[in-house]
């Protein structure tokens, strides 16, 4: 019963209260239970896993593979699920989703390999869909820029989060590389539990909400193949750039302890996090305050202007750090800020500002999954080309490579973007 009175009495004060402090709490609830989250999938990015390897592969390279290929799986699955899952089931659904990929871990760690491989894609199948889960506590809302930008951080900072504490857990208590994920899932699942039943209490958008960003609902079939051939130009050269920003990202984020190992901070477990720092703060505050322009069409041309900025940031931060003008540090931060600038929008904001700005009753969570799947099938493209395309090149002369890659395509690829969603909101205004 006081239980019961609690969660009433918690979504009774967050309907009255004022925007402030409504969008203090969802963000935060949001950021920390994805930050736990998140956790559950990459500490394991710490560990290099060095000396083990199955037909001339490192072993840590087929974990990735093996988990980044659930993930694409569960991203496509995602896009029939996802769309259509209803409000209520949100909650007992990332509940599921992310027991099944802790209990991976410890299947993992008791499992002789090569043979706990095959953990590392259940324990990617299953989260591949908790982000649309918890994006639709947040989308539709007038507060949506912050509350999404606050939630797609939690990227950045939970991933030196989860590799600093991964990298304290196997120097500090001993654990063996085998068995720190599952000792680190464990440590982020109670606080994961509290901050879920935080996020649950948030009541639906109001009356106001509909109307600045357009009513979401659940898309049938039907309506998903409507809405893709009415934007297919669009959503393709979008879908382009993101798959470029999710193949990079993801090549960052599995290999920095390489990379890093390259650059010489290899027994800095700190620098994890503290390169993310600055990066999130950044981010965060130029996203979040797009919430400012009330106007969805012009903050959707703002939207791609900010990702071809991130862009170009890539490629200039990259030259400056091979002409040695920036430390490596630095050349790091940059770019983190230039990649998150458009990864972080497209898992948020953007596809929310195109919904409302063409008035088009749908849900975010479909255009985020039909982007991801393409997206993460490009990662593992990458990552399959790198081991047996260019195995004899360093991941630090890699990961360079692309970013001049992605930097100049990149670029175009979402100006094109840009250009043809400004002739098609002027056909749809005179219409």
């Amino acid at each position: 019963m006081n239980h019961v009175t609690e969660d009433h009495r918690i979504t009774t004060w967050l309907k009255q209260t004022t925007g402030f402090w409504f969008t203090f709490y969802v963000a935060v609830s949001a950021f920390c239970l994805y930050t736990c989250i998140f956790a559950l999938r990459k500490t394991f990015g710490v560990a290099t896993y060095e000396g083990y390897q199955l037909w001339g592969v490192g072993y840590k390279v087929w974990m990735v593979i093996f988990q980044v290929v659930g993930y694409m799986l569960s991203k496509f699955i995602g896009i029939k699920v996802v769309s259509e899952l209803g409000v209520h089931a949100r909650a007992k659904g990332i509940l599921l989703m992310a027991s099944i990929a802790s209990i991976s871990w410890l299947l993992f760690a008791v499992t002789p390999n090569p043979y706990n491989l095959i953990f590392l894609f259940f324990n990617g199948l299953p989260l591949g869909m908790v982000w649309g889960m918890v994006f639709g506590y947040l989308e539709g809302r007038r507060f949506t820029e912050v509350l999404g930008a606050s939630l797609s951080v939690s990227f950045i900072f939970s991933a030196g989060v989860a590799k600093t504490v991964g990298g304290f857990i196997m120097q500090d208590w001993g654990t063996s590389e085998f068995w720190m994920p599952f000792v680190a899932a464990c440590l982020f699942f109670l606080p994961l539990l509290l901050f879920l039943w935080l996020l649950d209490k948030i009541p639906p958008p109001t009356g106001e909400d509909e109307k600045l960003r357009t009513k979401r609902r659940p898309m049938s079939g039907t309506e998903r193949i409507k809405f893709a051939m009415n934007f297919l130009p669009g959503l393709i050269l979008l879908i382009l750039t993101y798959t470029m920003l999710t193949a990079f990202r993801d090549f960052r984020d599995n290999f920095s302890a390489e990379i890093w190992n390259s650059l010489g901070y290899g027994n800095k477990p700190g620098i994890f996090t503290t390169t993310e720092i600055p990066v999130t703060i950044v981010v965060l505050v130029v996203i979040g305050s797009l919430m400012m322009i009330k106007n969805n069409y012009r903050a959707m041309v703002v939207n791609h202007m900010i990702v071809f900025i991130g862009m170009v940031t890539v490629g200039l931060s990259t030259l400056a750090f091979e002409e040695k003008i920036i430390s490596a540090p630095t050349w790091m931060v940059l770019i983190g800020m230039g990649l998150y600038f458009g990864y972080i929008q497209f898992n948020s904001i953007f596809f929310d500002r195109l919904i409302a700005t063409f008035q088009y009753v749908s849900t975010v969570g479909f255009l985020i999954y039909l982007a991801d799947s393409v997206g993460y099938l490009g990662s593992v493209s990458v990552l399959l080309f790198k081991e047996f395309g260019r195995k004899d090149v360093s991941w630090l002369d890699f990961f360079i490579s692309g970013g001049y890659i992605m930097s100049v395509t990149g670029s175009i690829l979402i100006l094109l973007s840009l250009i043809y969603y400004h002739k098609k909101y002027q056909q749809w205004q005179t219409s």
